[in-house]
């Protein structure tokens, strides 16, 4: 087989184990995040204790993305999945066990440690992502992003049809251990060949100083404001439509629908955009999509013209994140410490966002809190230049 035919095999061969990754770690986390109201019920707490628990899982995470880079360039992204994926196994049966014993501070550990692993994961990913998007030459990681959406919806349905069961969280959480250290154990197999040594132990040494470029920052601006975008309608679209346009639960859980359909299938088939367009224009077209979306919800005077504002909304925060990523992991020699900064970033607007939206809408309500993500939109827009392609090859 001539070298050039072998190098396409193998770069197809990752990419479908990529896209496993990225599923398995979306099933997962929403897996987890499904069952909360049973986690609580289980350890008899209150939603502010259960506020406490989720900070306790998203400092694990914030703690650690800045290594997560690092890391993976000296032990390489298929090792790094692994013992992600351990780690992630391990702190869930640590959960289960704690739910078993009703104890909320071996809980909260077993969170935190859920936490690092999903970090050392998601970055370890997101670089093999990109590596099979360059052998690939053509843009492939919005469909690892769809994949992760994907493995949430599965995971959510799953927590869904297993709470409607009365199967105990605690038996929940063990079972799903064995499948996420089994699958991340064995499909890292198929990952592209790892670097040189001496290349993955300069990348690492070089890591930190990612934080001292200007486009990465730059880069993780525009991710920054695009993953506010996709938490604020994750954490609260379906509540403002509630509060704000007088719509039932069963209506307000459609308009979330509608939003992650439309994100999803986005990403689906955004990849042949991007190679067409170019990465900057598909960002300002992304980013003005969802800024005409979200104002749009805001400002509707019905629920179908909100629906209409979800769609929208979906539609411009499909790409953010996922070219984000691409943009920070071009050059190979340096994407791992880039990867983690733009991560970081990400991560922290997940985090701290929605609550500050929370509190924002205390005052002024739910649905006009939301245009304070609007700042952040046109913020991204105006960084997305960072975003061009450097290098294709």
């Amino acid at each position: 087989m001539p070298a050039s035919d072998l190098l396409r095999e193998t770069a197809a061969t990752a990419r479908s184990a990529t896209l496993a990754v990225f599923f398995l770690n979306g099933l997962a986390f929403a897996s987890w995040a499904a069952r909360i109201p049973a986690a609580a019920q289980t350890l008899d707490i209150g939603p502010g204790q259960i506020g406490v628990l989720l900070l306790v899982l998203g400092l694990g995470s914030v703690l650690v993305l800045p290594l997560a880079g690092p890391l993976a360039a000296r032990l390489g992204t298929a090792n790094t999945v692994r013992a992600g994926g351990v780690l992630v196994a391990l702190a869930m049966l640590g959960l289960a066990g704690a739910l078993q014993a009703v104890l909320v501070p071996a809980a909260a550990a077993a969170l935190f440690g859920l936490g690092v692993g999903i970090a050392c994961w998601d970055v370890a990913m997101n670089i093999e992502g990109a590596d099979v998007e360059r052998q690939l030459r053509r843009t492939v990681m919005p469909q690892f992003h769809a994949a992760f959406s994907l493995g949430a919806f599965a995971g959510a349905l799953a927590g869904a049809g297993l709470s409607a069961l009365q199967v105990p969280l605690s038996a929940h959480l063990a079972c799903l251990a064995v499948l996420v250290a089994a699958a991340a154990l064995a499909l890292p197999r198929a990952f592209l060949p790892p670097r040189p040594a001496a290349h993955a132990a300069a990348a690492g040494a070089r890591g930190f100083g990612a934080w001292r470029e200007p486009r990465t920052v730059l880069i993780g601006v525009v991710v920054l404001g695009a993953a506010l975008t996709e938490g604020a309608a994750n954490d609260w679209i379906a509540k403002a439509a509630v509060d704000g346009l007088g719509a039932s639960a069963a209506e307000g859980a459609l308009v979330f629908a509608v939003f992650v359909a439309a994100m999803t299938a986005v990403r689906l088939a955004g990849g042949r955009v991007v190679d067409r367009l170019g990465r900057v224009p598909v960002l300002r077209l992304g980013l003005a999509a969802a800024l005409a979306g979200l104002l749009l919800f805001v400002l509707a005077p019905n629920l179908p013209l909100a629906l209409v504002g979800a769609v929208l909304w979906g539609f411009g925060a499909a790409l953010g994140f996922p070219l984000g990523m691409s943009a920070a992991a071009e050059d190979p020699a340096r994407a791992a410490g880039r990867v983690s900064v733009v991560s970081t970033l990400g991560y922290v607007a997940f985090l701290a966002g929605p609550p500050f939206l929370g509190f924002l809408g205390q005052h002024v309500g739910v649905r006009n809190s939301l245009l304070a993500v609007a700042v952040l939109i046109t913020v991204s827009a105006l960084a997305a230049p960072a975003a061009r392609e450097q290098r294709r090859g």
